[in-house]
């Protein structure tokens, strides 16, 4: 056998193995793709996503659907196949890592976050449906996020609301940290709460963590209701980006009649406290997931209207929603005439 022959022999399972590890190795790139959409007026497991208890609550036809994203997740590598498999296809979306993630992010602080915006989006919506029905409501501070494995692991839940900590009336969240900062090593710090509308005492003692003294929860804004409203979404869903829907159902379930006349109505958007809706990521996978489930109108924060122009919407009208009330006012008009103008997305 020639040395030619031999070299061949040698260099054709190397190409073909750089080749495999080429195609295989990660690269620096997230995927997006249209996610599940959830009916937030129906049930979960047997159980009304929207509960109230206190106040009238009317269970109608119609949906109002939330949307939702899949994403890589931080720990999770993309390979050159599967990120050249999100770049050519009409649904998915290929992004930079450090566009969506901070470096050295992990799986476990991504979903932690997601929670904590997840509570903060649930209140905000239902601080902004009960203003839209007259309702006040009143700020306070609360537990948005209780750290596994931490010192009030078990002792502070997830929205205990705040009212004092070492004796010291609580109105912002930057009192908590330093109260907590200036805690004696080893002294305990005392919270006063309100939980399920009783009023307690809690002694945890802090635990020093990259050189902090921590007791392991996430305060944040939150609100005193006149009646209890929560939203029940699956653990597995987490972010801010169903505020609009959440408010649209809650609203819809504390008020007679069906908001959408029966039809099936899906969206985004984050709220804040005043009714603004905010932009989100992943419009156009969520377009896409919001026609493939039979949506007939799908409202899109004004800050997304441009991109979620170029997704593929089919017959489903795409309408800018700017606040909680003008989306409601868009839906209304909307099911008393399907050719109604609206403030729909356009082309600039």
């Amino acid at each position: 056998m020639s040395r030619r022959i031999l070299a061949g022999l040698i260099a054709v399972p190397l190409l073909l193995a750089l080749s495999v590890a080429a195609v295989l190795l990660p690269v620096p790139y997230v995927t997006y793709a249209p996610g599940l959409t959830v009916d937030v007026l129906a049930e979960d497991q047997g159980k009304e996503i929207v509960q109230v208890s206190g106040h009238q609550a009317y269970r109608d036809d119609g949906e109002l659907r939330m949307t939702t994203v899949y994403v890589t997740q931080p720990e999770a590598r993309v390979n050159l196949l599967e990120a050249m498999k999100a770049w050519v296809s009409p649904s998915d979306a290929l992004y930079p890592y450090s566009a969506v993630y901070g470096a050295g992010e992990t799986t476990e602080q991504s979903r932690t976050e997601s929670a904590i915006q997840m509570v903060s989006s649930q209140d905000a919506a239902i601080a902004v449906a009960l203003n839209e029905l007259g309702y006040d409501v009143k700020p306070v501070v609360e537990i948005l996020n209780v750290t596994q494995g931490l010192p009030a692991d078990g002792k502070l839940k997830v929205r205990d609301v705040v009212l004092e900590v070492n004796g010291e009336k609580i109105t912002t969240v930057q009192q908590i940290v330093d109260l907590v900062d200036q805690t004696k090593p080893g002294g305990a710090v005392h919270f006063v709460v309100r939980r399920g509308g009783k009023r307690m005492s809690v002694d945890v003692t802090p635990r020093e963590v990259d050189g902090d003294l921590r007791v392991g929860v996430t305060p944040g804004p939150g609100y005193v209701f006149p009646f209890q409203v929560n939203v029940a979404i699956p653990d597995r869903i987490g972010g801010p980006s169903a505020g609009l829907m959440f408010s649209l159902a809650i609203y819809d379930t504390l008020t007679p009649g069906s908001l959408t006349d029966g039809k099936i109505v899906a969206g985004t958007g984050t709220m804040d406290p005043s009714g603004k809706v905010g932009p989100i990521g992943g419009i156009q996978q969520k377009v896409v997931g919001a026609r493939q489930s039979g949506a007939e109108l799908f409202l899109v924060p004004a800050g997304n209207c441009a991109d979620a122009l170029g997704a593929d919407n089919g017959d489903m009208r795409l309408v800018k929603a700017t606040t909680m009330h003008d989306a409601m006012e868009s839906i209304k008009a909307w099911t008393a005439d399907p050719d109604a103008q609206l403030p729909s997305c356009q082309k600039e």
